[in-house]
């Protein structure tokens, strides 16, 4: 297994741009969002112009596993985001506790440097309705399980990296 970096912040922390800065090689960009509406293309065409030329891009809005099953050769996949696969996941009623546990199996077959980036919900007020509750707490426990899993954790905030775990050594 290579080594796993999990990317967290606000949004627009300056998350996807840390993240794509640590890519090296030929780059296989995961993506997870839909265009539902013009705000959200603007969205993924504003992600397409920072990260620039050289990335091969996967849609991969549910079915994220099987994503990471099927990669092309990379030296390096970026997973943008986890918060949006989870609204995914959430909108098509599938279990999210098992699925993120199938995830975290299958980054440990990834045979390249993995970074995640994923949204902190957590630091806001709680939400007033029990779906939006219920979100904040499957995409915290989400968090939790990426960054025990991962080697190197960050915590971005205005743009600037927080380092919150580091020095795990890389597994075989």
């Amino acid at each position: 297994m290579s080594r796993i970096t999990l990317v967290l912040g606000g949004a627009r922390s300056g998350k996807s741009r840390f993240a794509e800065g640590l890519a090296t090689g030929r780059k296989i960009y995961i993506a997870t969002a839909e265009a539902f509406d013009d705000e959200m293309v603007a969205r993924i065409v504003q992600h397409q112009a920072q990260r620039g030329e050289g990335w091969q891009t996967v849609e991969a809005p549910v079915d994220l596993v099987g994503a990471l099953g099927r990669l092309p050769d990379a030296d390096f996949v970026l997973i943008d985001c986890i918060t949006v696969w989870l609204g995914n996941l959430m909108h098509h009623g599938l279990d999210i506790a098992v699925e993120v546990a199938r995830l975290c199996d299958a980054l440990k077959r990834v045979p390249c440097p993995v970074v995640i980036v994923s949204n902190e919900v957590g630091l806001s007020i709680v939400p007033e309705n029990a779906m939006a509750r219920r979100f904040r707490d499957q995409q915290g426990l989400a968090n939790q399980k990426l960054a025990a899993l991962a080697d190197d954790v960050y915590f971005i905030a205005a743009g600037l990296p927080l380092v919150l775990k580091t020095g795990k050594p890389a597994r075989p």
